[in-house]
């Protein structure tokens, strides 16, 4: 029991050193607002007209294009999240902090785990900003509360999955410019799948990708919990999506840690 308080304790010195380092340094963090906030403005109010168009289940003219896109977008901006995380590990890797650390008697586990749950709380702030610009946008969800409570809760799984693949990315990058990059597909994963068009538009070959992914389920999923279109599997096949990535995130960083400690 002393040992899990102490893990705890650690966590939550980690988390704040985190948190108070994202505030002493917002870059990074504003990039993942920014990037969403600049595709949301992008696909509304320059190709919303053409893209709406011909959408099933879209009115006719642009108008309403932000309530097909906007929930792609705002998935988007749990995916630049990926990006902070992997370049704020790599950094305290590169400059030997996590050396330092490792010499010092606390938990092992709170390195880790302040890093996680400090890009968590940062990439869902995030994410509220970015849903606040796609209503004042005219994002016209007609969800229930309870039905927020999930389109949120699943963002938050999404999100924390992410976080732990991409702090297993800033252990095993050599530099933060190597770390920023190779998420960089995670990003832009969301566009080859629903979040910009109906998968149905695809050709066949990029059409069986896209409904095979593991973000087109998702984006069906807020989508239908944010305007009421259909769900069908989509929510069971996305959550199984976002509890897998979690999981094997997990268990990558955790053992490359653990794999840089012996060396």
């Amino acid at each position: 029991m002393a040992t899990v308080s102490y893990a705890a304790r650690d966590s939550r010195t980690m988390l704040r050193r985190n948190l108070k380092k994202a505030m002493r340094y917002p870059s990074l963090t504003l990039t993942v607002v920014i990037m969403p906030l600049m595709m949301l403005l992008l696909f509304n109010y320059v190709f919303g007209s053409a893209l709406g168009t011909g959408i099933s289940g879209m009115p006719t003219g642009g108008g309403d294009y932000i309530d097909y896109v906007a929930p792609g977008i705002i998935l988007m901006a749990a995916t630049s999240g990926a990006l902070t995380t992997a370049v704020s590990v790599c950094v305290d890797k590169t400059e030997g902090i996590v050396n330092r650390f490792r010499t010092m008697p606390i938990s092992r586990a709170s390195f880790l785990t302040g890093h996680v749950v400090g890009s968590v709380i940062q990439t869902m702030t995030s994410i509220a900003l970015v849903i606040a610009a796609a209503l004042l946008m005219g994002f016209r969800p007609d969800a229930t509360p309870v039905e927020w409570v999930a389109a949120l809760g699943l963002l938050t799984v999404l999100t924390l999955a992410l976080t732990w693949i991409s702090a297993g990315i800033g252990l095993v990058a050599k530099n933060p410019e190597t770390a920023s990059n190779i998420p960089m597909p995670l990003t832009f994963m969301p566009f080859i799948g629903s979040a910009i068009v109906p998968t149905e538009s695809m050709p066949d070959g990029l059409r069986w990708f896209a409904e095979n992914q593991p973000f087109t389920p998702i984006i069906e999923t807020l989508r239908g919990l944010w305007l009421g279109t259909g769900i069908g599997s989509s929510a069971a096949v996305g959550l199984t999506w976002c509890v897998a990535l979690c999981l094997v995130g997990y268990v990558w960083a955790r053992r490359t840690f653990k794999a840089g400690a012996k060396r």
